[in-house]
C-alpha cells in the first residue's frame, strides 16, 4: 500500500476534448499523478443519466482513453466505470444512507433535468439523473480517496459525499470512511473564443471550441479570427476577450518571457493583437503537436490500449472489492469474501 495521498477523479465520455476539459481539468491529472496515489475514471454510469447516443457510447469510452493517455496520463491510474461494477452496488447501498429532500437540492440536478425537460419530447428525466451524486460518492469513497480535485460547481456534490460518509459511519459505530476533501488547485478557466463571456464548450457549438487534437491550421485560425473588444470594456481594464488569450498563453506556453512582454505592452497601450494572437498560436500549436503524434501512436494499436486499461480496471477493482466486502459487512449483508 502507497503511503501517498489518494486521489480520485472521474471524467465522462462526451466526445472530443477541447482546451476547456485540458486546460481545465487534465492537465492537473497529469501533475498530480507525481505525487498521489491516483485513481482516474472514465465515467460511462454517468453518461447515461442524460440522453444519449448508445451506439456512441463504448466508442467514446475508449476514444476518452486514447486521449487521456496521449496527453500524458500514465495508464496504470486509468480505469472504465463500468468494468467495476462495485461502485453501482455500493452506489445502492449509499441510497439507503442519503435522503431523497438532499438529492432534490442538488443544483445541478435542477439545471440538467431542465436541460433534459427541454430536449426530451416526452419529458422524460430519469432515476439516474437525480439519484448519480449517490453513485458519484460511492466512486470517491470506495476507494476512501483524502481529496477529490473539485470546481465550484461540484463542491456542493462533495458535500453531499461527507454526509453520506458520516451518517454511515455514525449508523455502523465506526470512523470507516475517511471524509473527503476538496483539492483545489491552480486551474485556468478557458473561454470561448468566439464568445468570451461565456466558457469554452462543445454545447455552444464548433466555433466555441478548440480541439485539443485539432489541425495546425484550424487552431491557428480559431485563435486569429478570436473576439479581443467588444466596445463595452471599461477604460482602462482588460477586456475578455484579451484576458482569455494571456490565460491561453500562459497556460500552453513555455516561454514566460513572451507572455511578459506582450503584458507589458498591454499595460503600457502599446499591445498589437495580432502579436497576442500569434504568440498564441504558436504556444499551441508546440504544446498540442506532442499529444497529436503521441495519439497517432495509440490509435496504430488499439489492441495494446485496451489491454493496458483492462489489465488496469481488473488491478483497480480489487480495491473496489475489498472496501465493498468490508461495508457489506458493517452494514449486515450477506457477503462473498474476496
Amino acid at each position: 500500500m502507497s503511503d501517498k495521498k489518494t486521489i480520485l477523479s472521474l471524467i465522462q465520455p462526451t466526445g472530443e476534448m477541447h482546451l476547456g476539459n485540458y486546460f481545465g481539468a487534465v492537465s492537473n491529472w497529469v501533475k498530480l499523478q507525481k505525487d498521489y496515489d491516483c485513481f482516474y475514471g472514465v465515467a460511462d454510469y454517468h453518461a447515461m443519466t442524460m440522453p444519449y447516443d448508445t451506439k456512441k457510447l463504448r466508442n467514446n469510452v475508449w476514444d476518452l482513453i486514447i486521449n487521456l493517455m496521449a496527453v500524458g496520463v500514465k495508464p496504470e491510474h486509468l480505469f472504465i466505470q463500468s468494468l467495476v461494477p462495485e461502485h453501482a452496488e455500493l452506489g445502492w447501498i449509499f441510497n439507503c444512507f442519503c435522503s431523497y429532500g438532499q438529492l432534490t437540492r442538488m443544483t445541478q440536478f435542477k439545471d440538467k433535468s431542465q436541460a433534459s425537460s427541454d430536449a426530451s419530447k416526452d419529458n422524460f428525466i430519469s432515476v439516474g439523473l437525480l439519484d448519480y451524486p449517490v453513485l458519484q460518492a460511492a466512486d470517491i469513497l470506495i476507494y476512501k480517496a483524502d481529496y477529490v480535485p473539485v470546481g465550484k460547481d461540484q463542491e456542493q456534490h462533495l458535500e453531499l459525499t461527507r454526509d453520506i460518509a458520516q451518517r454511515f459511519n455514525h449508523s455502523v459505530g465506526k470512523e470507516y470512511f475517511v471524509l473527503p476533501e476538496s483539492l483545489y488547485t491552480e486551474t485556468p478557466k478557458i473561454q470561448s473564443t468566439a464568445d468570451p463571456s461565456r466558457k469554452m464548450s462543445k454545447s455552444a457549438g464548433e466555433k466555441h471550441y478548440i480541439n485539443v487534437f485539432a489541425d495546425e491550421a484550424k487552431v491557428r485560425k480559431q485563435i486569429k479570427s478570436a473576439v479581443t473588444d467588444t466596445g463595452d470594456t471599461p477604460e482602462g481594464e482588460m477586456s475578455a476577450g484579451v484576458a482569455n488569450l494571456f490565460t491561453l498563453l500562459k497556460a500552453s506556453g513555455d516561454h514566460p518571457q513572451a507572455y511578459d512582454q506582450l503584458m507589458a505592452d498591454h499595460m503600457s497601450g502599446t499591445l498589437r493583437y495580432v502579436d497576442l494572437k500569434g504568440a498564441v498560436g504558436d504556444s499551441l500549436v508546440t504544446m498540442l503537436a506532442a499529444f497529436k503524434e503521441k495519439k497517432q501512436e495509440l490509435q496504430s494499436d488499439k489492441r495494446a490500449v485496451k489491454y493496458q486499461i483492462k489489465t488496469s480496471s481488473e488491478r483497480i477493482r480489487k480495491r473496489a472489492q475489498q472496501t465493498l466486502s468490508e461495508v457489506k459487512d458493517l452494514v449486515g449483508l450477506l457477503n462473498v469474501k474476496y
